[in-house]
Parts: C-alpha cells; sequence; structure tokens
C-alpha cells in the first residue's frame, strides 16, 4: 500500500524520467544545486563497518595501522550530531549486516531534482548497497530517475557544480566510461551543461579534489585536478580555493557544504577551514581520521535529499 509522505505525495516508481527529456523536477525533494540550504541527508550506519582492501589510501592504512572500527564508529557519531546541530533531518539507510562499507551512502545512488539515480557499483562487495538503496528511497518515498546499466558508476563521481550543471568523474575503476556516459547522456537530454573529468584511478572519485562550497565558490585540489577542469570552473566565474595536495590525500578536499556560508569539514583540513573562517564561514570540524582510513571522507558518507532554494 502506498504511503502518505512528508514532502509530498507523488507515488513511488522505479523510472520516472522521461525518456525524450524534460523530466519534471520533484515538488518535496531534490535541490537545484550542492550550496543551497541543507535540509535533509541521507547517511549509511557504520554499525557493520569493516575496513576492506578499496582502494590505494585503505590498502595502505589496512597495511600499515588498520581502522580501529569502535572509534570510527565514534567518529562517525559526531558527524551526525553536527548535521544535527545545523537542524538537518538525518535519514538512515538501514543497517545490513552484509553490506560493510554502507557507511558511504554518497556512492549507491545519487539524488538529483527528478528523483534518485540507482548507480552501478564496481566492487562486489557493494552491490548490495544498490539494492538496500531502492528499499530506502521507496520508504522514504522518492521516485527513482532511472538506473545506470551500461557500467559501473559511482555517486561520488557525480558532481552538481551548479544548476543545470553536473561535473562526471571517470577514472576507470569505480566508473567506467559506458556508464558515465550513460548518465552523462540523460542529463544532457534535461538540458543540462555536462563535463567528463577523466581522473587516474588512484584517485577514486571526482568528489575526492572538487567540491562546491557556495555560489561560484569551490575548492579544488590543484596538484591533482587537469588543468582543463580548473579552467573550466573559472571560466563560469567560480573562485577556487585551493586545497593542498597532503590534506587532499587524507580526505581534506571531502567536506559538506550546509549552505548559508556553513561547512562540516574535517580537521585534518586546516588550510581550507581557516581559509572558511576566515571569510565568516561557520565550520564544524570533525575528527574523522580513523573512519576515513576505510577509504571516504564526509562528503564521500553523505547524500543531499533536499535543499532549500536560498
Amino acid at each position: 500500500m502506498m504511503q502518505t509522505y512528508r514532502h509530498g505525495s507523488e507515488p513511488f516508481s522505479l523510472q520516472r524520467r522521461n525518456l525524450k527529456g524534460g523530466t519534471k523536477p520533484l515538488e518535496g525533494w531534490g535541490f537545484r544545486n550542492e550550496t543551497d540550504p541543507l535540509t535533509d541527508v541521507l547517511l549509511g550506519s557504520p554499525a557493520h563497518l569493516r575496513h576492506l582492501s578499496t582502494s590505494s589510501l585503505s590498502r595502505k592504512f589496512l597495511r600499515e595501522e588498520p581502522c580501529n572500527v569502535q572509534v570510527g564508529q565514534a567518529q562517525h557519531a559526531e558527524l551526525v550530531s553536527a548535521y544535527e546541530h545545523f537542524g538537518v533531518k538525518v535519514h538512515m539507510h538501514k543497517p545490513t549486516p552484509e553490506l560493510p562499507m554502507q557507511v558511504y551512502a554518497r556512492d549507491s545512488s545519487v539524488m538529483t531534482p527528478y528523483g534518485a539515480i540507482i548507480t552501478a557499483m564496481a566492487n562486489w562487495w557493494r552491490r548490495g548497497e544498490n539494492y538496500a538503496a531502492i528499499r530506502t528511497y521507496e520508504e522514504l518515498g522518492i521516485p527513482i530517475y532511472d538506473m545506470v546499466t551500461a557500467g559501473t558508476f559511482e555517486g561520488g563521481d557525480f558532481n552538481v557544480i551548479e544548476e543545470g550543471c553536473v561535473l562526471i568523474g571517470c577514472g576507470g575503476a569505480r566508473t567506467q566510461e559506458e556508464g558515465a556516459r550513460q548518465v552523462e547522456s540523460w542529463f544532457k537530454a534535461e538540458g543540462w551543461e555536462t563535463r567528463l573529468a577523466f581522473i587516474d584511478e588512484y584517485y577514486v572519485h571526482i568528489d575526492l579534489m572538487v567540491v562546491p562550497i557556495a555560489p561560484k565558490l569551490t575548492a579544488v585540489c590543484l596538484d591533482c585536478t587537469e588543468p582543463g577542469i580548473v579552467d573550466w570552473l573559472k571560466g563560469k566565474g567560480h573562485e577556487i580555493i585551493d586545497v593542498p595536495f597532503r590534506d587532499t590525500m587524507a580526505l581534506g578536499c571531502n567536506f559538506m557544504s550546509l549552505g548559508r556560508d556553513r561547512v562540516i569539514a574535517p580537521k585534518v583540513s586546516k588550510t581550507l577551514i581557516d581559509q572558511l573562517r576566515a571569510r565568516g564561514f561557520e565550520v564544524a570540524a570533525i575528527d574523522m581520521s580513523e573512519i576515513s582510513k576505510t577509504g571516504g571522507g564526509i562528503h564521500c558518507m553523505a547524500q543531499s535529499l533536499k535543499r532549500e532554494a536560498a
């Protein structure tokens, strides 16, 4: 039986996308960009977190200094408290023992103005997250825009730079070009400007190195971002805050903008935090050093479900 939902009454569907483009934006969920005020966020539980060999970063720590899962879980609880402090409603995927990386809620789906995309995870031990995400969106009453079928594609490679403009990462290992091109074609049909960023698989996803902070203000690791992408952003009038390579490799460019000059960032990103505070931003600096050993940061752990127009 269909439920009535807090943000709207549109029925759940598994393919809301108009195949010819012109899909109507949702009325109760979604966002225009990733810098408007965040009201609802989707997180994954670290209850069943395990440190697996998922990337160069996670492998390094797995060899040298594996994640203390209990400490990592406590750090995640601090992250949840930070969202609640800023008045953001936190929604959670149901914890599932078979999904040890479910804490990285950015990857198994992508929220858009038109509904959620169900991605296609690259690692076999994460593919169940896609099915769990469908259940979550059904329970929330958020229809599925579409599902990636042409190749692997992960949510950390879908980066809404501003309204109607998306930067799509493609590193080959986690997001294949075939998957990226499929998603790109959908948004071209919707009238969006799209840009593909071919990145080294060492960096995993595009949100390791490029994340919007505020309108026309973007954090970028200049040392690992292709100059053509930087020039493209500058050409669109974006001011760039450079995040040092060392900080970036500790997930320092992987933060969440909450809108209205508020940001949740990892403590390790001292250069970025100092620059933001100097500009008058309110920054909640969270120690993520232990949980991030498993391969991801604050942005990787969150899916924006709803942002209100600023």
